[in-house]
């Protein structure tokens, strides 16, 4: 059964003025949905990126609006309908007991499940950067970051003992705490920035895609240096917030300074995805000129 649905040319508006009834379901279940985000995950390190990747998202189903509507087809009702009332009752479920992972991902499937009865898959396959970039809206909970981020903190705390102790600066390390003279840091807290691994991921797949609508291959190479550059990063922090500590006191390294610290330190992340980015244009360009040739051979490649 083909959905008796149309995708309508004037835009996202006149979509919601077709469908008012769609429109306004959307509306109430995820008006509280964003409010809780902005009130919770938002509001912490790990993500600080979510209003970014909303508002960027929107702007890129928007900009590619009329490649949309030219290759929008009706899906098919039978697959899409069970998919929205599975995803509602999870929405249900996590809104009802607050998990809030649950319900943005929940949210997320129902909207991919009705773009897909109003465009059908050629469109969704045409649009897997937005739909793969929201995905970094849904917030993995504490627990499973600190798991991931524990070993590199104690990585991070070797390698800062080591440099400094090098060349000669009176400090010692158990665990993630570090003492240097009188006082004592805890690594967990001055190395928080390496919870922004995620926003600095969603961040670079933006930049290469937008820049460069670079090949999935690429894609994942320059993904791969995301990691090494955050825990550098986060290195060259631990160091000035020690050095601070050391100098100028406890006080002086918890204050504004931290919280500088860590703006520093996600910008220069994000300059050294950049620099890396164009260090690499030449293996870029032989990835494009690779696909171009496979495209050339292969004339239903793109249409697939």
């Amino acid at each position: 059964m083909t959905a008796a649905m149309t995708l309508p040319k004037a835009g996202l508006v006149q979509t919601a003025r077709s469908y008012p009834v769609l429109a306004v379901a959307l509306l109430l279940t995820g008006i509280p949905t964003f409010f809780a985000m902005a009130s919770q995950s938002w509001t912490q390190e790990s993500g600080v990126h979510g209003p970014l990747v909303l508002a960027t998202a929107i702007w890129l189903v928007w900009r590619s609006w009329d490649d949309i509507v030219a290759l929008a087809r009706p899906g098919k009702l039978w697959l899409a309908v069970p998919v929205v009332l599975v995803a509602a009752g999870i929405y249900t479920f996590g809104r009802a007991f607050n998990f809030l992972i649950l319900e943005v991902a929940a949210y997320l499937l129902a909207l991919l499940a009705i773009a897909y009865a109003l465009a059908g898959h050629r469109v969704l396959m045409k649009m897997w950067f937005p739909i793969v970039y929201m995905g970094f809206l849904i917030p993995l909970p504490g627990w499973f970051l600190d798991s991931i981020t524990l070993p590199l903190k104690v990585f991070v705390s070797d390698v800062v003992t080591w440099m400094l102790a090098a060349v000669g600066y009176p400090i010692t390390q158990v665990g993630v705490t570090l003492y240097i003279a009188q006082y004592q840091l805890l690594v967990e807290d001055a190395c928080a920035g390496l919870n922004s691994i995620i926003s600095l991921t969603a961040v670079g797949l933006f930049y290469i895609y937008l820049l460069h609508n670079a090949s999935w291959r690429y894609s994942l190479l320059l993904l791969a240096f995301v990691l090494p550059i955050a825990i550098a990063a986060n290195i060259v922090r631990v160091v000035i917030l020690v050095l601070i500590t050391y100098y100028f006191g406890n006080e002086a390294a918890q204050g504004y300074l931290h919280d500088f610290a860590g703006i520093v330190t996600f910008v220069s992340a994000l300059l050294l995805i950049f620099l890396l980015d164009t260090i690499l244009a030449p293996v870029r360009r032989r990835l494009a000129s690779k696909d171009a040739t496979t495209d050339q051979k292969d004339p239903h490649a793109k249409a697939a």
